[in-house]
């Protein structure tokens, strides 16, 4: 198993380093003029490349093409899972949860890019008012959940209550153990009428991978919307963020709604396998007999096995280690 994750770190590493080295290849080239069009700059930078500059960039246009053609045939099922949804008036609710920087939007987006946006609805609610902090801790959440036919995708769900509102203060010691008692009767109710599918992700990155993406976020004016106050805490409340992921895990994690954890150093990796998750938890028709649905299991973790981990890794170093 540890060769396997070295394995595709190491991919993951060296295509970031291809798609990195086409914008320090331009940089180098320095000024080219002023041109008509793309076309013409294009040529021009060819012209300029030398042949391991050529090869860099190549290798990683293929990289990314290769890709996005291995998702498509999956993002077709899903095609089939929505029109199977519709037809039969079943309901389907996917809660996105996890560590901040763990790929949890990028993956929704791949998820949802071919689907009929008439029947699906990503919801990625905000503070809640001070109306809302009135009301019940559920409320809020229950009134976006899809109708007959439709799928909801939620970005970060009531599951925030366990783990960033707990650990950075946002709700009272009391307002979480109510929430953390009850969580379980609520999510039995959800799925109760037989027609409503629940099926809950913790997104999980390295702390060093985190690091990575939030240097990132600061350095580039197109993701620094993204970095917000508490992930410039993330990093300090690593620990504490861990230990409210075990609790999670050991107190709502159940046979009826258990959680699968999804590693997500890899994005592609994390992307595709949560799109055969989600095909194979919920039936439909006219599922392809020719593709593989087989789950990796370096990737895709049930909660119950994730929580052995743990406990292992605490009773053999006395500490958590993710």
């Amino acid at each position: 198993m540890a060769g396997k994750l070295v394995n595709w770190r190491n991919d993951r590493l060296q295509s970031t380093r291809q798609i990195a080295s086409i914008r320090e290849t331009i940089h180098d080239i320095g000024e080219l003029g002023d041109f008509e069009n793309d076309e013409d700059l294009s040529r021009k930078l060819l012209g300029r490349l030398k042949s391991k500059q050529r090869n860099s960039i190549i290798e990683a246009a293929l990289s990314r093409h290769l890709q996005s053609e291995a998702l498509k045939p999956y993002q077709a099922e899903l095609i089939k899972l929505q029109a199977h949804l519709e037809k039969t008036g079943q309901k389907a609710i996917l809660l996105f949860d996890g560590r901040d920087a763990a790929g949890k939007g990028g993956t929704i987006r791949s998820v949802t890019r071919y689907m009929n946006e008439k029947h699906y609805r990503v919801m990625a609610l905000g503070k809640p008012s001070n109306l809302q902090r009135t009301e019940l801790h559920m409320k809020r959440y229950i009134e976006q959940f899809p109708h007959a036919g439709e799928m909801v995708l939620f970005d970060r769900s009531w599951y925030n209550r366990a783990m960033i509102e707990q650990v950075m203060g946002f709700c009272t010691k009391h307002q979480y153990r109510q929430f953390m008692a009850r969580v379980n009767e609520y999510e039995e109710s959800f799925i109760s009428d037989g027609k409503t599918h629940l099926l809950k992700l913790y997104f999980s990155v390295t702390k060093k991978e985190q690091a990575r993406r939030f240097d990132r976020r600061k350095n580039d004016p197109l993701r620094q919307w993204k970095l917000s106050e508490v992930d410039l805490q993330a990093q300090d409340m690593w620990d504490q963020l861990t230990r409210a992921k075990y609790n999670l895990l050991k107190k709502t994690h159940t046979r009826e709604n258990p959680w699968f954890i999804i590693r997500s150093d890899n994005k592609h990796l994390a992307r595709l396998e949560t799109i055969k998750l989600i095909l194979s938890r919920i039936k439909y028709r006219g599922r392809a007999r020719s593709l593989d649905f087989k789950l990796n299991s370096d990737v895709v973790i049930r909660g119950d096995q994730e929580l052995k981990n743990m406990e292992a890794q605490l009773a053999q170093k006395g500490a958590f280690r993710e």
